[in-house]
C-alpha cells in the first residue's frame, strides 16, 4: 500500500448522497459522511497514519493492479494479477431512490476469484472527525461496530474479522469461481445493525445498481463522436450531485493540492453557483432535464432565502448541499496533508468573497431552455427581477473574480461580462414570458457594461480582452466570450485575443488559467493547466472555425484522463493530475467541448 498513491490513481463510486475514492491498490482511501461535506471516516488520503482507511486486497508482492469501470455504471471493479491466480475487488454503493436526505449509507465491497487462487486481506481503519475523534470497538458473530461520537460505523463481512486494537483485520482465500464481500455501513448512533451479507445478496445488489445506472444513462441523447468520454463524464456529474436538494458540488475530496508541497489545498465538497449554473446547459443537452431542473429550483431557493433579511448580496459564492450559507474555514493541522501538502482546509473562505459574476450564471442557467423557464412560478420572477433590480445598482464594483483571488479586489472582465449576461438574459426572459420588469433599467445597464468592457478591458499592448481593467494580463475565462454571446466567435477581436491566449497561456494544447507571477493573488507558488481552461478552449476554437486545432486539442486532452476516464482540476508540469478529484467543473467543460465541437464537425461535412 503507497502511503500517498497519484491522486489520478483512484475510481470514484457513491450513493448520490456522497461518495468515495477507491486507490487501484483496492484501498478506499477517502470517505465522508453521510454528506458529501461531513468529517471523514477514512482520509489517508490527506494522512497515511492518521486519517484512517479500508484495504481489501491481495498480498502476494508481485501482483499488479488494474480498474476499469462496469460498462454505463459507478460500479467499480478493481483486478489483481499475479502468478498464483487473477482476483477482483467490485466497489458500489446503492443509491437511495427515495431522494430523501439520510444518515445511513453503506458501501459494498465484492471480492471474487477469477483465476486461481487469490488470498485477500481486510483492513479496516476507521478515524472519525477528520482523525480527531477516539472510536470504541465491538467485535462479535455479526461484526465489528466501531463506535464514535454521533456516529458508528458497522463492517461486516462473509468471513471472519479479527481485532487489531480498535480496528479489525481479515483474510480470505478464494477459488476461481468463488466469491464473498465486506460491507461498511455508517449510521447515527444507535441505528439498527445492517442484516449479515450473502454472496447471493451482494449479487443481487450489485445487479440492481448496475441496472440503477444504465436505466439512468439511457435518457441520453448524445450521438456524438466520443460517447464513452462523455456518458462517464455525466455518470461523474451524477455521482457529484447531492439528490435530496439537486446541488452539485465542485468535487468529492477536500485538501488535494494544486501544487504538491504547496498551499493551494481547498476544500470543495460544496455546491458553487457558478459551476452548478454551468452545469444546467451540459445536462439539458444531453436529455437529463429532471437534473437540470432540479438545480435551477435549488438556485431560486437560495436567491428568495436572503430576500427581506438586509444581506449586503442577493447570492452567496457558494453553499453547503442542503443551502447553508455556513461554510467557516479552518485548517487541520494534525494532517500531514497529501505528500506534506499543507495547510489542509476545511470549510472555504471564499464563500464570503465577492463574486459578481455569478449573477450571469445564475440568469444564464434559468434561461436554458423553456422547460426549465416556464416552471417558475410568478414569486420566482418576482425573486429575479428583484436580483436585476440590486445588480443595475451594483454591478460596477470590484471583486474578487472566478478563481477566487485572495489578492484584493480588481475590475475583473469577466465579472463585469457576466453581469452583462444576467441584464441579457433577463431581458430575454422578461420579453418572451412578457413578465414585469423595469426593462429600461436593465438594458441601459446591460449597455453601459458592454461600453465598459470594449474602452477599458481591451489591451492594446495584448491586442487582447484581458483579466482585469487597466492590464495587460490574458485569462482563460474570458474562452466563455463567444459561448455566452458577449462576441461572435470570427470577430477580428476575438480572434486577436485567442491568438494572444495562443501565446501566453497555452503549453502544449494545455491552458492556464493566468500568470500568478505578472497577477498575484495572494497565494505562494504556483499551479498546473486547468482542465476546465483546455476544454473551455477547445470550444472557443471550434467556435472560431479552427477545427483541426480544436479536435487534435480534445483528443490530446483525453490522454490526461485516467484509467477510468476522470479528470481533477489540474494537470501538472509532467502530465500528473492535480487538485480534487473528480472535477465536476472539467466534466461538464468536456461536454460542452464535446458538444460544441461535434456540432462545428458536422456543419463542416454537411451533416
Amino acid at each position: 500500500m503507497d502511503r500517498y498513491p497519484p491522486i489520478a490513481e483512484h475510481g470514484l463510486v457513491g450513493d448520490l448522497q456522497t461518495a468515495a475514492l477507491v486507490s487501484s491498490q483496492g484501498v478506499v482511501d477517502w470517505f465522508a459522511a453521510p454528506r458529501f461535506d461531513s468529517p471523514s471516516i477514512f482520509a489517508a488520503l490527506l494522512d497515511h497514519d492518521g486519517g484512517g482507511y479500508m484495504r481489501l486486497a491481495p498480498d502476494h508482492p508481485d501482483a499488479t493492479c488494474k480498474q476499469l469501470y462496469y460498462p454505463d455504471t459507478a460500479i467499480l471493479a478493481t483486478r489483481f494479477m499475479s502468478p498464483e491466480g487473477v482476483g477482483e475487488v467490485v466497489d458500489f454503493m446503492p443509491p437511495d431512490r427515495t431522494r430523501t436526505a439520510t444518515d445511513r449509507h453503506t458501501l459494498i465491497r465484492v471480492v471474487r476469484a477469477v483465476r486461481g487462487t487469490v488470498d485477500f486481506t481486510l483492513e479496516c481503519r476507521p478515524r472519525f472527525d477528520y482523525g480527531r475523534a477516539e472510536h470504541t470497538l465491538e467485535l462479535g458473530e455479526n461484526g465489528a461496530l466501531f463506535r464514535a461520537p454521533g456516529i458508528e460505523g458497522h463492517l461486516q463481512s462473509t468471513f471472519p474479522l479479527e481485532r487489531e486494537g480498535q480496528d479489525v483485520r481479515g483474510k480470505v482465500t478464494l477459488r476461481a469461481g468463488e466469491s464473498g464481500g465486506a460491507v461498511f455501513t455508517v449510521c447515527a448512533s444507535g441505528g439498527e445493525a445492517p442484516t449479515p451479507p450473502t454472496v447471493g445478496r451482494l449479487t443481487e445488489q450489485l445487479e440492481e445498481v448496475g441496472m440503477f445506472w444504465q436505466d439512468w444513462l439511457r435518457q441520453s441523447r448524445y450521438r456524438g463522436r466520443w460517447p464513452e468520454l462523455v456518458h462517464r463524464s455525466v455518470i461523474t456529474l451524477k455521482l457529484l450531485t447531492y439528490a435530496p436538494t439537486g446541488a452539485l458540488i465542485a468535487a468529492a475530496t477536500m485538501g488535494l493540492p494544486e501544487q504538491v508541497g504547496g498551499e493551494r489545498n481547498w476544500d470543495y465538497r460544496f455546491t458553487w453557483v457558478r459551476d452548478g449554473a454551468l452545469s444546467v446547459r451540459a445536462m439539458l443537452d444531453l436529455g437529463f432535464v429532471e437534473e437540470a431542473t432540479a438545480f435551477v429550483h435549488w438556485l431560486v431557493d437560495r436567491l428568495r432565502e436572503r430576500e427581506g433579511k438586509g444581506e449586503e448580496e442577493p447570492l452567496q459564492t457558494m453553499y453547503r448541499v442542503d443551502g447553508s450559507p455556513d461554510l467557516p474555514e479552518e485548517t487541520l493541522d494534525h494532517f500531514e496533508g497529501y505528500r506534506g501538502s499543507s495547510p489542509v482546509r476545511v470549510g472555504n473562505g471564499a464563500a464570503d468573497q465577492l463574486q459578481l459574476d455569478i449573477y450571469g450564471e445564475a440568469l444564464y442557467a434559468v434561461s436554458q431552455g423553456r422547460e426549465l423557464a416556464q416552471q417558475a412560478s410568478f414569486e420566482g420572477w418576482q425573486t429575479l427581477a428583484r436580483t436585476l433590480d440590486w445588480l443595475a445598482d451594483n454591478w460596477d464594483r470590484p471583486d474578487e473574480g472566478i478563481w477566487e483571488t485572495r489578492g484584493g479586489r480588481q475590475d475583473f472582465t469577466y465579472s463585469r461580462m457576466m453581469t452583462w449576461v444576467a441584464f441579457d438574459h433577463g431581458l430575454r426572459l422578461a420579453d418572451h414570458f412578457r413578465r414585469p420588469a423595469d426593462m429600461e433599467r436593465w438594458r441601459r445597464a446591460r449597455d453601459t457594461v458592454f461600453d465598459q468592457i470594449v474602452e477599458r478591458g481591451w489591451s492594446e499592448k495584448e491586442s487582447a480582452f484581458v483579466q482585469h481593467y487597466d492590464g495587460d494580463v490574458l485569462d482563460a475565462s474570458l474562452l466563455l466570450m463567444p459561448r455566452v454571446g458577449f462576441i461572435a466567435p470570427l470577430s477580428t477581436a476575438w480572434l486577436s485575443t485567442l491568438d494572444a491566449m495562443d501565446r501566453k497561456l497555452v503549453s502544449d494544447s494545455l491552458v492556464y488559467r493566468y500568470d500568478p507571477a505578472v497577477s498575484p493573488d495572494g497565494l505562494r507558488g504556483s499551479e498546473g493547466t486547468f482542465s476546465l481552461c483546455t476544454f473551455l478552449y477547445v470550444d472557443a476554437l471550434a467556435r472560431a472555425g479552427r477545427l483541426p486545432q480544436a479536435r487534435y486539442t480534445f483528443e490530446k486532452m483525453q490522454t490526461y484522463a485516467n484509467h477510468v476516464g476522470l479528470f481533477a482540476e489540474e494537470v501538472g508540469p509532467t502530465g500528473e493530475q492535480l487538485g480534487n478529484f473528480p472535477q465536476a467543473f472539467t466534466h461538464l467543460s468536456l461536454i460542452m467541448a464535446a458538444i460544441t465541437l461535434d456540432e462545428a464537425l458536422d456543419a463542416e461535412h454537411g451533416r
